[in-house]
Order: C-alpha cells, then sequence, then structure tokens
C-alpha cells in the first residue's frame, strides 16, 4: 500500500507538532507547517525521520491568503522532489491561536485576527488545496471544546470555531462526490504553550478545568495527535461530518 502523506499546519508546536508525530508513528509521511520558528519546525522534522518517516516543514501564515497560491505550488514542489508523487491524502486544518478577552473588551483587530486565521485561512486553504488533495482523501478541522460550553473571555474565539464546525459539514456535502470525508475534532482543555500556556502554567485555572472533567484531569497533546491520526487511518473511512470533542468528559 502506497504510503499517505498528511498536510498539518501549525506543525511545529503544541497540538499540531503532535498530531504530526503521531502521524508518522502511525506509518504516514507530513508535510508540516510552521508560521516563524524554522528551528522548531526542524525538530520535529528530526523527529519523525527518528520513526523512519518523511517529512518536510515549509512557511506559511494561515492568516495570509494572498500567499496560498504560491503555497500549493510549494506543496506541489516538494511533493515532486520528496515523494515523486502530486497529491497529498490528509489535510490537516490546525494552525491557529487564541485570544481571551472579555465580550465587551473585544477589539475589532482581536476579532479580524481570529477570524482571518480561524475561519477565512481554513476556508480559502483548504479552496487552494483542493486540487492536490487526492479523491478518497481526508480532512480534519480543528474546533475547540469552548463551541459546546460557554467560558467568559472566549466569545471571539469560540465563534470563529464554530463557523468551522459548520464549515466541515458544507465541506463533507460538497466533497463526498469524491470521496473525502471531513470531520472536527474539537479538543477541550490541554496542557500547550496555547493562550502564552495558560492550562499548563496556571495551576489555579489547570484545577478549574481538571474539577469539571470526569476523568479527572486536564488533557495534554498525546491526549490528541493520536486520535487524529487513527481518525485519519483506514478503520476510520465512514466517520464524516462529525464533530469529535476529545475531552475527557469536560463539563457533561
Amino acid at each position: 500500500m502506497m504510503t499517505k502523506i498528511s498536510l498539518v499546519t501549525g506543525g511545529s508546536r503544541g497540538l499540531g507538532r503532535n498530531t504530526a508525530i503521531g502521524i508518522a508513528r502511525h506509518g504516514g509521511d507530513v508535510i508540516l507547517t510552521y508560521r516563524n520558528d524554522e528551528a522548531a519546525a526542524k525538530a520535529v522534522i528530526a523527529e519523525i525521520e527518528g520513526l523512519g518517516r518523511k517529512a518536510v516543514a515549509l512557511q506559511l501564515d494561515v492568516g495570509d491568503v494572498a500567499t496560498f497560491g504560491g503555497f500549493a505550488d510549494a506543496v506541489r514542489a516538494a511533493l515532486a522532489a520528496h515523494w515523486g508523487r502530486d497529491r497529498i491524502d490528509h489535510l490537516v486544518n490546525n494552525a491557529g491561536h487564541g485570544e481571551m478577552t472579555s465580550f465587551a473588551d473585544t477589539t475589532e483587530a482581536q476579532f479580524d485576527a481570529l477570524f482571518d486565521t480561524h475561519v477565512k485561512g481554513v476556508f480559502f486553504l483548504t479552496q487552494s488545496l483542493l486540487p492536490i488533495l487526492a479523491d478518497g482523501g481526508r480532512i480534519v478541522n480543528f474546533s475547540s471544546g469552548l463551541t459546546r460550553i460557554s467560558v467568559p473571555g472566549f466569545a471571539a474565539y469560540s465563534a470563529a470555531k464554530g463557523a468551522v464546525e459548520i464549515l466541515t459539514l458544507y465541506l463533507a456535502k460538497e466533497l463526498g462526490g469524491r470521496g473525502i470525508a471531513v470531520n472536527t475534532v474539537a479538543p477541550g482543555a490541554i496542557e500547550t504553550d496555547f493562550l502564552g500556556g495558560a492550562v499548563r502554567d496556571m495551576p489555579d485555572l489547570n484545577a478549574q478545568f481538571a474539577d469539571v472533567t470526569a476523568l479527572g484531569r486536564v488533557g495534554v497533546p498525546d491526549d490528541i495527535g493520536p486520535m487524529v491520526a487513527s481518525l485519519l487511518g483506514p478503520d476510520n473511512r465512514w466517520i464524516n461530518a462529525q464533530r469529535i470533542e476529545v475531552s475527557g468528559g469536560q463539563s457533561i
């Protein structure tokens, strides 16, 4: 069977990094993107290569739609040079950032940055990559547990993620004729550098989320990446148009 190639945006850190490594552990190859930190991206490449898989890192700002045509060309070039192929099998739209600001204090600039990255970026990057996404492929869009429960401070962020969840449904419907399955993965509170590492580094916040989680703790990246890798595997070919929350039973 031909090795699957997954493109993971924001793959140099956090959940994107963990997802890229999880895919490699499941026997896949990876094209990952990074925004600024090339050294971190190269470290992920080295780790994936240490697992016996191929990986390439490409620079991308998911909030800059004007660059997407050139990025798609870079993906084509990487596919030809490293794999002798012209298609990716999976697209994982992970890249993004958070803002924790009350509704009353959210600025237009904060709102625009969130929607440019999480909604407009996901929409048009996926559109730009459709010609090089294989029929029968998969798309996974990252959302958040904050679309199901409301935590003050995340109105704009959660609204953007809610838009991604609706977009997932439409992509699943419109791309179904090509055999492409599209799903949303919605992590709960995770110990990453999200919001400057708030859940990871602030004991009171960590405990607050742990107290409302059925399994009694907050998540770690290894709770998410392997799940995404599994979702991309052949055993999950019939899961489509779903929002899959991976939160340990948060706020149930």
